[in-house]
């Protein structure tokens, strides 16, 4: 028989008892949220509950012919990739697409500075008087003015613009201040002029406010949404380690983020979703074996997450089951068994009726184990009732 979660359990899994009590005579305000223990982060609804409460909108902006742009670092692509197979109109990813940057190079811009040039070259004419940007191959990209038009084109027709940064170390030309997409080509590296540095939040809320007022400007119905790449640095330039540079790397763009959103979210138009937040305070373990991408299903929860409150889908394409879709993710990131996975895809009742009555732990602590296993009596309950409603 599967166990029962004790009232004693239970109220500490819903975050009350002595933990939520011990500081009762502390006043905290009227908006205080505690910090999940890990029983809690089991349920299908946690991350609802524990990391997108208090960002989401309203209403679901993003509807079957709402036009989508999203670029910026690689997490964007993510972004891209599901809206477009999900049959929402992504604009960099349209056929007549095909040469602006943030179509053929919208991952590869990982800093805030690139981003905001695009704009500025886009809306505003501006022109750098160097060749700043370059390919994967270290190729220079210059200012083509037919670039420039289907840019300019991509975005005066958008009206979700979903920006994704990436880090906030950049390699800059000395003299004149400007900033390159990633560092410079060896063949043209002048060390009397070039310099790395890391960029400060100051820098970094100032190019997302001009990104913001721009977009104001020139598509003043236009929702935006911020986000923060969870994917690491695969190398810093820094004397310190990778790991603790890459910390820094996000803190500060993290902190320029909430800068600008605290800022103008009441307007009705900028919006962050927690993204890197999702995979890096949710899952044990998410990283593939190079500790640098997400497992695929991961990703697939998040985009199915994200799709689930910013898209409203027609009934005859409706978004993945978020509840399967949150255990494919737990299996491969290690937060339960990794059989589920096969279990699930086959949908095999038995398999996970015995998988929840195994003798053994599914975790070594008791709330947790219980937690584990209400959560999947879930989904075997809702299986039984589909099958129940044929």
């Amino acid at each position: 028989m599967v166990k029962k979660i004790t009232e004693s359990a239970a109220v500490r899994i819903s975050g009350e008892g002595s933990d939520a009590g011990r500081h009762g005579t502390w006043f905290r305000g009227d908006h205080t949220q505690f910090n999940p223990s890990c029983a809690q982060m089991v349920s299908e609804d946690c991350v609802n509950e524990f990391v997108l409460n208090g960002w989401l909108p309203n209403d679901k902006p993003i509807k079957p012919d709402t036009k989508i742009t999203a670029f910026g670092s690689c997490f964007a692509s993510n972004i891209s990739d599901w809206l477009s197979k999900r049959n929402f109109r992504v604009l960099n990813k349209g056929d007549d697409a095909t040469r602006a940057y943030v179509v053929t190079m919208g991952e590869g811009m990982v800093n805030s500075f690139v981003i905001r040039q695009q704009f500025e070259w886009a809306w505003e004419d501006k022109v750098f008087d160097q060749p700043l940007w370059h390919g994967y191959k270290a190729e220079e990209f210059g200012y083509d003015p037919e670039i420039q038009s289907e840019t300019k084109k991509i975005f005066d027709e958008t009206d979700v613009f979903i920006l994704t940064f990436g880090l906030s170390e950049v390699w800059y030309d000395e003299p004149t201040g400007n900033v390159f997409w990633r560092t410079i080509p060896k063949d043209v590296y002048d060390p009397d002029r070039h310099k790395f540095r890391v960029s400060t939040v100051e820098e970094n809320s100032e190019n997302l406010e001009a990104i913001y007022q721009l977009i104001r400007k020139h598509r003043p119905d236009a929702k935006i949404l911020f986000t923060l790449s969870p994917i690491p640095l695969i190398a810093t330039f820094r004397e310190n380690s990778c790991l603790t540079s890459n910390s820094v790397s996000k803190s500060i763009l993290r902190v320029a983020i909430d800068n600008i959103v605290r800022r103008h979210q009441d307007e009705g138009h900028l919006y962050y979703w927690p993204s890197f937040e999702i995979v890096m305070d949710v899952f044990h373990s998410p990283w593939k074996p190079d500790r640098r991408h997400p497992p695929t299903r991961v990703l697939r929860f998040i985009m199915t997450l994200f799709e689930h409150h910013w898209c409203d889908s027609p009934e005859d394409n409706p978004p993945p089951d978020l509840a399967i879709s949150w255990a494919r993710a737990c299996a491969a990131s290690g937060l339960l068994p990794y059989e589920l996975e096969d279990i699930l895809n086959r949908r095999r009742k038995f398999r996970l009726r015995r998988l929840i009555n195994r003798g053994g732990p599914l975790d070594s602590d008791e709330e947790i184990d219980l937690a584990k296993r209400d959560f999947l009596n879930k989904i075997l309950q809702k299986w039984d009732d589909e099958d129940a409603s044929e």
